[in-house]
């Protein structure tokens, strides 16, 4: 396997998109792995996206090394024009 760098952009399908009265819930599906992420708080604004169609999620290891945290990296996801639209961390 080789190593991923922050510029790396992963290709997924929009599995499910969640209306809230505030933000979108969207959970995507990576296309290679079949490995889902679910971004909860995408700004609604100019989100025209519906399930099927084609977002990117970029991922960056996590510097610091936190006992009680088991999370090791920070996962963005990011239209086709590479605007970062929300992260999480996994």
């Amino acid at each position: 396997m080789s190593e991923v760098n922050e510029s790396d952009r992963f290709e997924c399908v929009i599995v499910n998109v969640i209306d809230t009265l505030m933000w979108k819930g969207v959970t995507v599906e990576e296309v290679e792995s079949g490995g889902r992420v679910y971004f909860g708080k995408v700004k609604p604004d100019g989100f025209d996206y519906v399930p099927g169609d084609t977002l990117y999620i970029g991922m960056k290891r996590l510097s610091c090394d936190v006992e009680d945290m088991e999370m090791s990296m920070e996962v963005s996801l990011y239209d086709a024009d590479d605007r970062r639209l929300d992260w999480t961390f996994l």
